[in-house]
């Protein structure tokens, strides 16, 4: 998500971990552009003139993520699982501000390719996949996680590995069940 070492991102973490004023304007002003870069990728499949733009969608991130004062940030990859849960809010209460005002149209079928997140299209979809995420995390709680990264934060496999503290394969496993739970569970309802 950035060509910068991990380590000079987590020294300013660290330090922004202290309460330190300036560290955290130089965490946002470092990760600016790779977040940005994240919300673009989640909101690429939108129609042009969407209402919500990357960079509101950063910001409404760096918004909810200065105020986790009680996050002991660890280090890069860290920094992106507590983004994806960030993001993951922000999208979700978007899709149901979306979904309030189209109540009673067709819902159309939703891809779990999480590279065609697509708000317009999918405002229930991806209320019933919030809920979801919910109800696997009392059956399996790192397969949520999984999916939450993965889904919303647009993190790799070896990334959430690192975050999880576990092999990229067994990432990979989790992520292909939590993939056949979903896709099971959203053509039962």
């Amino acid at each position: 998500m950035s060509d910068k070492p991990s380590n000079d991102i987590t020294l300013i973490l660290l330090d922004a971990r202290s309460g330190d004023k300036d560290a955290l304007n130089a965490l946002y002003a470092e990760m600016y552009h790779p977040l940005k870069e994240l919300a673009g990728k989640l909101l690429a499949y939108e129609r042009p003139g969407h209402t919500l733009q990357k960079t509101s969608l950063v910001h409404e991130l760096y918004i909810k993520l200065i105020n986790q004062k009680e996050v002991k940030w660890e280090d890069r990859a860290h920094f992106f699982a507590i983004a994806s849960n960030c993001m993951r809010q922000i999208l979700v209460d978007y899709a149901r501000r979306k979904a309030a005002m189209r109540r009673g149209a067709n819902p159309k079928r939703i891809t779990l390719d999480e590279n065609q997140l697509n708000m317009e299209e999918h405002a229930e979809d991806i209320i019933r996949i919030n809920e979801l995420i919910d109800k696997l995390a009392g059956y399996d709680e790192r397969k949520s996680k999984v999916v939450e990264m993965r889904f919303f934060g647009g993190m790799g496999i070896s990334e959430i590995a690192e975050v999880l503290k576990v092999t990229p394969r067994t990432v990979d496993r989790d992520w292909a069940k939590a993939k056949m739970w979903l896709y099971n569970e959203l053509i039962a309802s």
